[in-house]
C-alpha cells in the first residue's frame, strides 16, 4: 500500500491581508529600479477598456455635438456633448488607475506571500532560458510573477506567454508552470496528461508513436507516457510503481517534461496567483514528488561510455599521489559512467503535425472554388 505523500506547509495569509498602500508604492518603485515589473492582466484590461471607451465614444460625441450645434436649440445642449465626452474619457482613466494598482497590489501581495514562504519574487524575464518544451516557441517570450524557492531544491513557479502568428492571426499561447531542478540530467521523457485534454493532446508539441511506453497498472489510463527510443528499461527504473502512485495520486491534472536535469509541470491555468487553493495543489504536488527524487539521482547512462570510451567511471578509484588509478581493481558493478545522458537519450523525436496544413490547403481550396462560382 503506498504510504500518504507529505504535505509541504505554507503560510497562505499574505495573498488577502490587508496591505500598506506606502509598502506598495515602494515596491512597485523597488521593481521599476531593476526593471523586473511585469505588465499585469488587470493593467492590460484597464488600458484596453479605457481605449475602447474612447475609440467608440469619440465618434459618437462629435457626430452628436455636430447635430446640436446646427439645431437652433439652447446653447446647453452644444455644451452636453463635451460633459458626456468628459465623462467618458474621466472612467476611462480611473479604469486604468485601478488597473495598475490593482496590478501593483498582487505584485506585492505575491512578494509578501514568497517572503512568507522562504522564497524571492521576481516581476518579469524575458525569454527565460529554460529548456522544456514551451520555452523555445513563438515570439516575445515572458515569464511573470515567478516564485522561486532553493530549499529542499530549487523549485520555480511562474506564468508564461509566448506568441505565434502575426498580424490578424497572431495567438497568445498562456502557460502556468512548475520547474524543479534535479540531481543529475535524465532522459528526455514526457507524460501527457489525460485529465487535461478536449480534442487530443493540448501539449505544443507531438512525438513519434514509436516512443509511446505502456506501464503496468492503471498508469494509462491517467498519462501518455513518451521516452526515446531504446530508453525503455530506464523508464521502468525511473517510473517505480510508488512514483507512478504519487504522479496520479498529485499531478494528473498536469503534463509532466523531464529534460536535461529539469522537471516541468505544465497547465493551462496561471500557477502564480493569489488563490491559497491554487497553491495549497501546487505545493502538495511539489511535497509529493520531490521525496522520491533522491532516487532519480542514482540513475546513470551505461551508453556514455560507448560514447565517449576515454572518460573515465565516475566511481573508479584514483590515487590522491600519483593521479593514477589503485593496484587494484573495484569490483564490477561499482564501475558506472558520471552523470550525464547519450545524445540519443536527450530529446524526444517530434512528430510532424499535419492537421494545420490540411485545414490551410481545405481553407484555399474552399476560397478558390467560391471565387470561382
Amino acid at each position: 500500500m503506498t504510504q500518504p505523500a507529505p504535505q509541504l506547509t505554507f503560510d497562505a495569509r499574505p495573498l488577502s491581508e490587508p496591505v500598506d498602500q506606502h509598502a506598495v508604492k515602494a515596491f512597485a518603485a523597488e521593481l521599476r529600479a531593476r526593471g523586473a515589473a511585469s505588465n499585469s492582466v488587470g493593467a492590460v484590461v484597464g488600458i484596453v477598456i479605457a481605449g475602447i471607451a474612447i475609440l467608440v465614444t469619440v465618434p459618437m460625441m462629435i457626430t452628436v455635438f455636430m447635430m446640436l450645434a446646427s439645431n437652433d436649440s439652447s446653447p446647453v445642449f452644444g455644451v452636453m456633448p463635451l460633459v458626456l465626452f468628459g465623462a467618458v474619457f474621466a472612467a476611462g482613466g480611473v479604469a486604468v488607475w485601478l488597473g495598475v494598482r490593482n496590478a501593483r497590489v498582487r505584485r506585492f501581495r505575491l512578494h509578501r506571500f514568497a517572503q512568507a514562504n522562504g522564497m524571492h519574487y521576481e516581476g518579469s524575464v524575458a525569454d527565460p532560458p529554460l529548456p522544456g518544451m514551451i520555452f523555445n516557441l513563438g515570439r516575445a517570450r515572458s515569464a511573470s510573477d515567478l516564485l522561486r524557492g532553493t530549499r529542499p531544491r530549487f523549485v520555480e513557479f511562474g506564468n508564461y506567454r509566448y506568441t505565434t502568428g502575426s498580424g490578424k492571426n497572431s495567438t497568445t499561447h498562456k502557460w502556468g508552470y512548475v520547474a524543479v531542478k534535479l540531481d543529475v540530467p535524465l532522459p528526455n521523457i514526457v507524460l501527457d496528461a489525460k485529465g487535461n485534454n478536449s480534442f487530443g493532446s493540448n501539449l505544443p508539441a507531438s512525438f513519434e508513436r514509436e516512443q509511446h511506453l505502456s506501464l503496468e497498472g492503471n498508469f494509462d489510463q491517467y498519462f501518455t507516457l513518451y521516452c526515446p527510443a531504446g530508453y525503455e528499461r530506464d523508464a521502468l527504473y525511473l517510473f517505480t510503481p510508488d512514483i507512478m502512485a504519487r504522479f496520479i495520486d498529485n499531478a494528473a491534472e498536469l503534463d509532466v517534461e523531464i529534460v536535461d536535469d529539469w522537471m516541468f509541470l505544465y497547465t493551462r491555468r496561471e500557477v502564480s496567483t493569489l488563490d491559497p487553493a491554487t497553491w495549497a495543489w501546487l505545493f502538495g504536488v511539489v511535497g509529493a514528488l520531490i521525496t522520491k527524487f533522491d532516487q532519480w539521482a542514482r540513475w546513470r547512462d551505461e551508453r556514455l561510455l560507448l560514447e565517449n570510451p576515454g572518460i573515465a567511471p565516475a566511481s573508479a578509484a584514483v590515487s590522491p599521489a600519483a593521479g593514477g588509478p589503485l593496484p587494484f581493481a573495484p569490483p564490477v558493478g561499482l564501475l558506472a559512467p558520471p552523470p550525464g545522458v547519450a545524445q540519443q537519450g536527450r530529446r524526444l523525436k517530434r512528430r510532424f503535425q499535419w492537421l494545420p496544413i490540411v485545414f490551410i490547403i481545405v481553407f484555399a481550396v474552399f476560397w478558390l472554388w467560391t471565387r470561382m462560382l
